[in-house]
C-alpha cells in the first residue's frame, strides 16, 4: 500500500507531506500514519522544526464523512492536536486551497500558519450538524477573538487568505509557499519564540447578544447554537475542560437526526450533479466558451451576470433598444450593488460588465457554443424563438430553456437536430439561487446532458436532472403543498397562521408572505385561463384571484395577502373577510387549525407527490427531489429533504396522513402507488436511493 505520508528533509526542518487524493481527507489510516510522522520528527535529535503540507491541490479539506457512522477509531483528531500540543519545537502548516473541518483544526495548533494567495480556511461543521471536535472552537477564539471565531463556528463560511491573516487565524500570505514555510520554522527554531494558541486568553464579548443573532439565523438548526456556545467556553473554562465538552457535543450530534439529515445532504448534492455511465462509459461535455441569453428581464438579466461571473463570454439580445436598454440597466444595478456592499471591486464590476455584450440583433448569436431563451413563458412564442435559433446557430450549439413548468419537447420539436435542446431552469433571482434543474428532453443526448451539467459546476450552482412533466420536480411539489396550505384556510386558518407555521417548520418565509413579495399578478393569467378547463370536481381555493380581483398584487401595491406599510407586513381584515366567505361558499364550519396538522399536511403533500415524481421516472432518485426542496424552495436543509424525513417520521404515518387528505380534498389526492408499495414492502426511499446510484 502506498504510504499517505512522507518525510521530506531540508536540512534541519523536516517536511512533513499528507499525500491522500483527492482532498487529502483525514482518514482513519492517515491519522495513524500523520501521528506516527509527528512523533517520529520531535524525536529526531537532528530536526530543529517542521513544516507540516500536503501533496495535491488542497491542504486538508476535513474529515472522511463516510467514516462518522463507524467505531470510533483508535487515532482521533484531537490526538493529532494534541501530538502538536506537546511538540518540544516549531511547527509550521503550509496551507493551499482548502484547510477545513479538522484539517484546519490541526493547523491551528500548529505554532504558525502559512497561507497560499488562493488559500481558504475554514470550520464548516455546522453545515453537517456538527460542532468541531478537536479543539477548534477554543484554538479559533484564541487566534481571532471570540465575535470573529463564532461567526466562523455559526455559519461555517470559507474564509480567504486575506481576510483570515487579517484576523490572526494565518500569519503570513505567501506565493512560494513551502519556501517561506521553511524559512518562517528555521526562524522560530533560531529564535527559540514559538508559542501555542491554547496559551493564549480570550477577551470577553456580549455572549448573549452574539448568540441571539446565531438563534435567529439557524431557524432550528441545533448545530449552529451548540459551535457558537463551545466558542463561550474558550471565555469562561479552561482549555482542556472546554475541549472535553467541546468533543462530548461533537458525539452527541453526531448521533442526532439533524446531522445524519445534513450528511444525507452533503451525499445527495454530489450524487445529483454526476451523471451515469451510458454503456459503461461517462459521456463527455461539449466545450462551452460563447453563451447566448435572449430575453434581458430579471432572469435573463441575472442569467448573464451568473455567466459572466465564471469567466464566460455572453451575448445578452433582446428586441428592441429600449429593451436592451433595461436589460443593461438590470445587469448594472446587480454589480452596483456589489460594489456598494464592498463584496466587489471597481476593478471587478468593469471585467464582468465587459465580459457581456448587450445587443438587439439575434444574429450577434450565431458563434454561440450555448444559447438560453428567457423569454415569457408562453409557449407560442418560445417555439417561434427556438424555430429561429434552429437555422441560425451551428449544429453542435445547446439550445436551452430556462422554462419552469413547459414542455421541453414541444421547443426541441422546432429544431433541426432536437437531441442538442434541454431545460435550464434557472431560479429567481439567477445570480443567488444556487438550484439548477437540468431538464432531459426526450431526445437530449447525453453529451448535451453532460454539458448541462458541466456548465452548473461551472458557474456554482447545484445541478437536479429532470423530466418531462409540468412544472418539473420542484414547481410541480410545490402546486401541491401550496394547494394544501389553501385548504387549511378554508378549513379554519389565517394566511399569518399558516405562515407561521411554515416558518416554525424552518422555512425562511411562508407561502403568503412569499407571494407577496413575488407579486400575486404572477401566473394569473394563466390561472385564469386554466379556469374554464378546471375538473369541477377537484377542490379549488379562489382566495388569491378575489385578492387580484380587488388590485392587490402584493408589495408592489401595498397590499396583497397582508397589507405592507413601513417595510411591516400587517394583518388586513379584507382577506380575513376574504379567507371566511371562501369558507362559507363550501359549507365548510371553520375550525382552529394547528401548526402541527399544517405541517404534516404540507410534509405529506410534498412526499406523495415525490413519489409519483419517481414513479413517473421524473426524478431519478429520491435524493433528488430533497436536494431540489432544499436549494430551490427552502426546505430546511437540517430537516434532510421531504423524502428523507419521510424514513425518518415513518412512511407508513406520512400514508396515514395522505390517506386522511385524500378523504377530505378528493380527486388528485389519492396515495401515491409507489408510497403504498413501499409500505408494504417496509421499504425506504433511502433504499430507493441506494439502488439509484
Amino acid at each position: 500500500m502506498t504510504s499517505l505520508v512522507r518525510i521530506e528533509r531540508h536540512g534541519d526542518i523536516a517536511l512533513i507531506e499528507i499525500d491522500r487524493p483527492p482532498v487529502n481527507a483525514l482518514s482513519a489510516a492517515l491519522r495513524r500514519e500523520l501521528l506516527a510522522a509527528l512523533r517520529e520528527t520531535n524525536a529526531a535529535a537532528d530536526v530543529r522544526a517542521v513544516v507540516l503540507a500536503c501533496a495535491g491541490r488542497t491542504f486538508i479539506a476535513g474529515a472522511d464523512i463516510t467514516e462518522f457512522d463507524a467505531p470510533a477509531a483508535d487515532v482521533r483528531t484531537a490526538d493529532l492536536c494534541d501530538a502538536l500540543d506537546a511538540f518540544q519545537k516549531p511547527v509550521v502548516a503550509a496551507l493551499h486551497g482548502t484547510a477545513l473541518g479538522g484539517g484546519f483544526e490541526v493547523a491551528m495548533a500548529c505554532h504558525a500558519r502559512v497561507i497560499a494567495p488562493e488559500g481558504r480556511v475554514g470550520l464548516p461543521e455546522s453545515r453537517i450538524g456538527l460542532i468541531p471536535g478537536a479543539g477548534g472552537t477554543q484554538r479559533a477564539p484564541r487566534l481571532a477573538g471570540a465575535l470573529a471565531a463564532l461567526d466562523m463556528v455559526a455559519t461555517g463560511r470559507h474564509i480567504a487568505a486575506a481576510e483570515a491573516t487579517s484576523l490572526g487565524l494565518v500569519d503570513e500570505v505567501a506565493t512560494d509557499l513551502r519556501a517561506a514555510a521553511i524559512g518562517r520554522a528555521r526562524a522560530m527554531a533560531d529564535s527559540g519564540q514559538f508559542a501555542r494558541a491554547r496559551d493564549r486568553t480570550v477577551p470577553a464579548i456580549d455572549l448573549a447578544q452574539a448568540m441571539a443573532g446565531v438563534a435567529k439565523r439557524a431557524r432550528g438548526a441545533r448545530a449552529p447554537i451548540a459551535a457558537a456556545e463551545a466558542v463561550g467556553w474558550s471565555m469562561t473554562l479552561p482549555f482542556d475542560e472546554a475541549c472535553a465538552r467541546e468533543r462530548a457535543t461533537f458525539a452527541e450530534l453526531v448521533g442526532g437526526a439533524q446531522s445524519r439529515a445534513l450528511r444525507h445532504m452533503f451525499h445527495a448534492e454530489r450524487v445529483a450533479a454526476r451523471l451515469a455511465p451510458v454503456d459503461g462509459h461517462v459521456p463527455n461535455p461539449w466545450p462551452v466558451r460563447h453563451v447566448g441569453v435572449v430575453g434581458g428581464g430579471t432572469m435573463g438579466a441575472g442569467i448573464a451576470v451568473t455567466l459572466a461571473d465564471a469567466g464566460l463570454d455572453v451575448v445578452l439580445m433582446e428586441v428592441s433598444a429600449a429593451a436592451i436598454q433595461a436589460a443593461e440597466g438590470r445587469v448594472r444595478a446587480v454589480y452596483d450593488r456589489h460594489v456598494a456592499s464592498g463584496r466587489m471591486s471597481e476593478a471587478t464590476r468593469g471585467e464582468r460588465l465587459a465580459r457581456i455584450r448587450f445587443v438587439t440583433d439575434l444574429a450577434t448569436l450565431a458563434d454561440s457554443d450555448l444559447v438560453i431563451e428567457a423569454v415569457i413563458e408562453e409557449l407560442a412564442v418560445k417555439q417561434a424563438l427556438f424555430a429561429q435559433l434552429s437555422g441560425l446557430v451551428r449544429r453542435d450549439c445547446v439550445l436551452a430553456s430556462n422554462t419552469s413548468r413547459l414542455d421541453v419537447n414541444l421547443l426541441a420539436d422546432q429544431v433541426d437536430a432536437p437531441e442538442r435542446v434541454l431545460g435550464l431552469h434557472f431560479f429567481s433571482p439567477a445570480h443567488v439561487m444556487r438550484l439548477l434543474e437540468i431538464v432531459r428532453a426526450d431526445r437530449t443526448l447525453p453529451e448535451v446532458l453532460a454539458t448541462g451539467l458541466a456548465l452548473a459546476k461551472r458557474i456554482g450552482k447545484q445541478p437536479v436532472v429532470a423530466g418531462v412533466c409540468n412544472g418539473f420536480i420542484g414547481n410541480r411539489i410545490l402546486a401541491m403543498w401550496r394547494r394544501q396550505c389553501d385548504f387549511a384556510l378554508e378549513d379554519g386558518a389565517l394566511p399569518q397562521e399558516v405562515d407561521a407555521a411554515i416558518e416554525a417548520y424552518g422555512f425562511a418565509m411562508g407561502p403568503y408572505a412569499v407571494a407577496d413579495l413575488a407579486g400575486l399578478d404572477l401566473g394569473l393569467a394563466t390561472r385564469r385561463a386554466a379556469a374554464g378547463s378546471r375538473d369541477p370536481r377537484i377542490r379549488h381555493v379562489p382566495i388569491v384571484d378575489w385578492i387580484c380581483d380587488l388590485g392587490r398584487y402584493g408589495q408592489k401595491t401595498k397590499a396583497g395577502w397582508y397589507r405592507h406599510e413601513g417595510g411591516q407586513r400587517l394583518v388586513d381584515p379584507v382577506v380575513t373577510a376574504l379567507v371566511e366567505r371562501a369558507s362559507a361558499e363550501r359549507g365548510i364550519t371553520r375550525r382552529p387549525v394547528a401548526a402541527a396538522e399544517i405541517q404534516a399536511r404540507v410534509h405529506a403533500a410534498m412526499v406523495n407527490e415525490g413519489a409519483k415524481i419517481l414513479a413517473e421516472g421524473i426524478a431519478h432518485r429520491p435524493s433528488d427531489i430533497d436536494v431540489v426542496l432544499v436549494h430551490g424552495y427552502g426546505y430546511p436543509a437540517w430537516r434532510g429533504g421531504p423524502m428523507h424525513e419521510a424514513d425518518e417520521l415513518g412512511l407508513d404515518v406520512v400514508l396515514a396522513t395522505v390517506e386522511r387528505m385524500h378523504a377530505a380534498d378528493g380527486l388528485g389526492w389519492e396515495p401515491a402507488p409507489l408510497l403504498r408499495e413501499m409500505v408494504a414492502a417496509g421499504r425506504t426511499f433511502a433504499d430507493l436511493n441506494r439502488a439509484g446510484g
